[in-house]
């Protein structure tokens, strides 16, 4: 535990869609927030060190026979407790109060009637819209405690027990639509649980030098640096807290994007003076993924074999026992690897789910409890080019995941130029720093098209770009008209083997942001 983590935050999950949302909201106040599985024991939080816990929402009725319930210990203990929604709830119900489902929930906006603003509501206007997702509610207030707030339709919103630090909302402060969320929770971190804002980009980095040179030792280390920003700040990090020791290693799978091996190599080895090298193992991995086209099965393959050729790396090095990789918070949940193993697999991600057990290092990964803007500041302050830091995220099986269907040279070789004329228009038309994540997508369906009075009969391709904060939930960008026909045309006209594109309107949820 490193000490700017001590003093943070612990949330307990009970299935809220909003959890992640919790623990971004109390990151960007500077205070460190790990999500815990709900049944959690309190030795396993006390060895955190905690300023606070947040007991989360969830679809659950406390009186249900399936209800998820958290260590009942905790609520011996003097550390200040917030409970959102469902976690109201709970506080309520294992207090002697009464939670009851009496009809109609209250669901979206509505708004708050504040009648106590000494606390968790200090500097909260008087009548403020929040944002309501629930069916059951308070009916009887427990002894000793007070009502904070209640909902325009006379619903019990806020109550708390102050003796013991005890603060709940029925509504959800971490979205947005809570209009003055942020005060809320700021309130509840600083003014009652007294938490220290020092989960920065430079504790951090200090922090993660310290760590690195203990744990390596006089050890040798390889970086594996795909071209993206995580494992460019890896590399960085790395860099700094061992040097020499370090051997950044880039692993040309054949399924970059046109020209990104060099680009990357350039800006790490020019700009930062990063011990890197690339290896051309292109051969091998499109060997592998011939015929195969399972989305799963190709993350695996591609997992198994960045080991293996990390392994014939290594031997020529000597003395190297360590893997250093950019692996962030989102990848560990999405992969079902968080802590307690309850999280549903949504899609292995090669660097968690995809590794071989039989690999022969032991993994550094000091990325791994951060979200992708946390990274990006670490890369700010690490020194990198903001060129490298805005990139958009890329995936590490690069555009095996991007060519729906078999993999071969070809249709590489199309979708690298479709995906460069798509980038570049981006830039032109300034809109790339707008946009999260853009990437085209080659389909498996050709179609009827006519140039130049000829039927042609060519690939489909899909465009896709999203905004969003941390890549756990996305909206679809909204591309300017012009914009759009601008990469269709030349898309089509410039690129040898497509007839047809296409644009992806669909949120996450439900859809991911990557189509395999």
């Amino acid at each position: 535990m490193n000490h700017s983590q001590e003093q943070g935050v612990i949330i307990l999950d009970f299935g809220s869609q909003y959890t992640q949302l919790i623990a971004r909201r109390i990151r960007e106040q500077n205070v460190f927030s790990e999500i815990l599985p709900s049944n959690c024991s309190l030795p396993d939080i006390l060895e955190r060190k905690p300023s606070a816990i947040i007991l989360s929402g969830g679809p659950s009725s406390v009186f249900g026979d399936t209800a998820p319930d958290f260590d009942l210990s905790i609520l011996e203990t003097k550390i200040p407790v917030l409970g959102i929604c469902y976690g109201l709830q709970l506080l309520v119900h294992h207090s002697g109060g009464t939670v009851e489902s009496v009809g109609q929930g209250e669901y979206g906006f509505g708004r708050l009637n504040i009648h106590n603003s000494e606390s968790l509501f200090n500097s909260v206007s008087q009548s403020t819209q929040v944002w309501m997702s629930h069916m059951d509610r308070v009916t009887i207030v427990p002894s000793g405690w007070q009502v904070l707030a209640e909902s325009e339709n006379g619903i019990i919103a806020s109550l708390c027990q102050p003796e013991k630090k005890w603060y709940t909302t029925q509504f959800h402060p971490e979205v947005v639509h809570t209009l003055e969320g942020e005060t809320i929770l700021n309130n509840f971190l600083f003014k009652i649980a007294h938490c220290e804002p020092n989960w920065t980009a430079g504790n951090f980095i200090h922090e993660q030098v310290e760590n690195i040179q203990n744990k390596v030792g006089d050890g040798q280390v390889i970086c594996g640096v795909s071209g993206g920003v995580d494992s460019s700040v890896v590399g960085a990090l790395l860099h700094k807290a061992i040097g020499s020791q370090c051997h950044s290693v880039l692993i040309d799978h054949g399924l970059l994007r046109k020209n990104e091996a060099a680009q990357c190599i350039s800006a790490l080895k020019n700009g930062l003076g990063v011990n890197i090298t690339s290896y051309d193992e292109s051969d091998i991995f499109l060997s592998k993924l011939s015929g195969i086209v399972e989305p799963e099965q190709k993350r695996k393959i591609i997992g198994e074999q960045f080991i293996r050729s990390f392994e014939k790396v290594a031997s020529k090095i000597g003395n190297t026992s360590f893997l250093a990789q950019g692996t962030l918070y989102p990848d560990v949940i999405e992969s079902g690897a968080s802590v307690g193993n309850s999280a549903h697999v949504i899609k292995s991600h090669h660097n968690v789910g995809g590794l071989p057990e039989d690999m022969a290092f032991e993994l550094i990964e000091p990325l791994r409890e951060l979200f992708k803007d946390e990274v990006r500041n670490v890369g700010r302050e690490l020194g990198l080019p903001e060129s490298l830091i805005e990139r958009h995220p890329f995936p590490g099986p690069g555009l095996a995941v991007r060519i729906l269907g078999e993999i071969t040279e070809e249709r590489i070789s199309i979708l690298q130029e479709a995906d460069q004329v798509y980038m570049d228009i981006l830039h032109e038309d300034d809109l790339y720093n707008e946009i999260w994540q853009a990437f085209a997508v080659l389909i498996p369906v050709l179609t009827v098209g006519v140039m130049g009075d000829q039927r042609t009969y060519e690939n489909l391709l899909g465009i896709r770009a999203v905004t969003s904060t941390d890549g756990m939930t996305a909206d679809w960008f909204r591309m300017p008209d012009e914009t759009l026909t601008k990469i269709s045309n030349k898309i089509v006209n410039s690129v040898q083997g497509v007839n047809r594109v296409v644009y992806d309107i669909t949120s996450k949820p439900p859809g991911t942001i990557e189509w395999e």
